[in-house]
């Protein structure tokens, strides 16, 4: 009796693990079938680079991102990234169900889900004219348009040298693809202060170097392009330092610096929507980073931040903890124990907590344009 109770058992317990994988597979495949992209390629600056530049490479002054406390508060390491934790695009890859997009320099084997091109301090315009204007002293040398050079030799690698339709390897490679150009721009301004360079000319330069760049992916038959605009940089730590107190706008930012983007985002806009009637065929979303900024430092408190301008990495220096000397990473500055409750995290670059509620409201909210859950919703019918 006990021995036909024990194979009685043993069979149950069969059952039950064959049921559990199955059930385990079929979960798999049809998670995987749902997702509406299955691979995202990233562009940008710091704001997105996930490790395509090293403490020798990056921005001066943040020169520190190889070590503690970047990265603390969510891979308790140091990845490269200019935050505590996560960005947003990899609260957008979480979104969709996708790993953390791996950075293009040091790439191993072939990432089936998407690579990651942003360099921090990374400009839109091309780094000789920055030389040219002997304003290379504090310069990262990529741009805009060595993210695409990056991008080319990566299709290349897997056997595509031409468009979407040209061949099947650019058809798999281009296949569920969502293009995220994060923001880029900002530092082609900062790069000029001191400068006799005009605003408008960096503007024009800018906007037209970026507007190429998006012309060359949707050549190539990319269908779907999320692009963001400018952050209000003038609520940024370090332009609120450095400006003097009576050039401040109704958010109690730096008026001067913040009409400047403004005015940029306005002509990026135009020049989107002139590429929108170009390629018909493609869907671009806008997010309104500027509006959404705005919304959260005009009430911060109701996204859960105590301090809408103040760094939570940095020199201890009044009133904002920051210093240009002695930034988030140097033996000086140290760190807050709730970045959480802060927007800005080292005096250019913002928090996880801030990602992740700018993230929320471009991909669920009324920030992006057109609604990122109508560009999803396009993609889920299209497939």
């Amino acid at each position: 009796m006990a021995d036909s109770f024990t194979h009685f058992s043993l069979q149950i317990l069969l059952i039950c693990i064959t049921l559990f994988f199955t059930f385990s597979t079929f979960a798999s495949a049809t998670d995987t079938k749902s997702r509406p992209f299955k691979k995202i390629y990233a562009f940008g600056d710091s704001f997105t680079d996930t490790g395509n530049t090293r403490s020798t490479t990056g921005p001066n002054g943040f020169g520190h991102v190889s070590n503690l406390p970047y990265g603390s508060t969510f891979f308790h390491r140091s990845t490269n990234r200019y935050s505590d934790g996560r960005l947003m695009i990899d609260f957008v890859a979480e979104t969709l169900s996708l790993p953390f997009l791996p950075p293009y320099r040091g790439l191993k084997g072939n990432p089936s889900n998407g690579v990651n091109f942003a360099v921090a301090g990374s400009t839109a315009i091309n780094h000789a004219f920055f030389v040219k204007n002997n304003l290379s002293f504090d310069v990262t040398p990529q741009s805009i348009q060595t993210q695409i050079i990056w991008f080319n030799e990566y299709l290349q690698k897997q056997g595509c040298k031409g468009s979407a339709s040209s061949s099947p390897q650019c058809r798999a490679a281009f296949e569920d693809a969502l293009i995220w150009v994060g923001e880029i721009g900002v530092n082609d301004y900062a790069y000029i202060t001191g400068s006799s360079v005009s605003s408008d000319t960096i503007r024009k330069l800018a906007i037209s170097s970026v507007t190429g760049f998006l012309q060359a992916l949707l050549s190539k038959g990319v269908k779907y392009v999320v692009v963001q605009g400018l952050p209000p940089t003038g609520c940024l730590t370090m332009a609120m330092t450095l400006a003097p107190e009576d050039d401040r706008d109704e958010m109690g930012c730096v008026k001067s610096v913040n009409n400047q983007t403004r005015t940029h985002n306005a002509v990026y806009q135009a020049k989107l929507r002139d590429l929108s009637r170009q390629f018909p065929n493609a869907t671009i979303a806008y997010l309104d980073y500027w509006n959404a900024y705005r919304k959260i430092v005009t009430n911060p408190a109701a996204y859960g931040f105590k301090e809408p301008f103040k760094a939570c990495c940095g020199s201890g220096d009044p009133p904002y903890n920051f210093a240009v000397f002695a930034t988030c990473g140097t033996t000086s500055a140290t760190a807050c124990p709730n970045p959480a409750q802060y927007i800005n995290w080292d005096g250019v670059h913002l928090t996880e907590a801030m990602y992740k509620v700018l993230t929320g409201m471009f991909l669920n909210g009324t920030y992006s344009k057109p609604p990122f859950q109508n560009l999803l919703a396009k993609k889920q019918h299209e497939g």
